[in-house]
């Protein structure tokens, strides 16, 4: 037989060799359910970091929308901010300071004498005045030499600085009682030179009154309740 035609080869490999090389086990991956390898641990660590924030933005969303709500409701039923404006009402409430209206309580009494009261414009709905209620429905009211009577009584309004002076175009005229109707208020504003009033527009309905100041909140030097003023008439109520 030709050798040069013999294809079958052989290798001799040592069994010493064999016995020395070192055997290496490599783990294969996991297999999916077709035979892939599985990410689950990447999957469920993105998939709980979406949870969380999903769950995070939607409980800020419901703390917004019930703080919103809860704010609509207050400023809408209970109290509203307004800013003052002018020195209308000086001494005792200056520009730029800022107050809360309450707007419930009239819904349960009537305004009382003293109050100071925020209610749209007689002459501009669009516009918020802010003044001192100073005569109740059904009173005689009058302005002489300076000072108001309320049934003949004078009213001693001790938190002034001036008198209360009458002007040109004023509906009311010097020493002339006029009675003030039902369901309406005499209003005027505590620096009675500089104020435009019920000496000019007359007695105010109560349904335009918003509420009465009660709380000072601005400047932090004049946090606080606004004080209440009584009155020492003998012949009205001042509840």
């Amino acid at each position: 037989m030709d050798k040069t035609k013999n294809t079958n080869t052989k290798v001799i490999v040592d069994p010493a060799i064999l016995e020395k090389t070192p055997t290496v086990a490599v783990s294969a991956p996991p297999l999916g359910k077709k035979g892939q390898s599985s990410n689950q641990p990447v999957k469920s660590l993105s998939v709980n970091l979406l949870n969380k924030t999903v769950t995070f933005v939607s409980d800020f969303l419901e703390t917004i929308v019930v703080a919103l709500s809860i704010f609509v409701v207050v400023y809408l039923f209970l109290v509203q901010p307004h800013e003052v404006k002018g020195s209308s009402m000086e001494p005792n409430f200056h520009n730029n300071e800022y107050i809360l209206t309450d707007k419930i309580s009239y819904r349960f009494r009537k305004p009382a004498r003293g109050e100071v009261v925020i209610f749209k414009s007689p002459k501009n709905p669009e516009v918020d005045y802010i003044k001192r209620i100073i005569a109740l429905p059904g009173e005689r009211v009058k302005i002489k030499d300076g000072y108001v009577y309320i049934n003949e009584e004078k009213l001693n309004e001790y938190y002034l600085d001036s008198s209360t002076n009458l002007f040109p175009g004023s509906s009311m005229q010097e020493g002339v009682e006029i009675v003030i109707p039902e369901g309406e208020f005499l209003v005027l504003g505590d620096n009675r030179p500089h104020s435009s009033d019920s000496r000019e527009f007359g007695p105010i309905s109560q349904d335009l009154i918003i509420g009465h100041a009660f709380i000072r909140y601005w400047p932090l030097s004049q946090l606080g309740f606004i004080p209440k003023i009584t009155y020492s008439l003998k012949t009205a109520s001042d509840k």
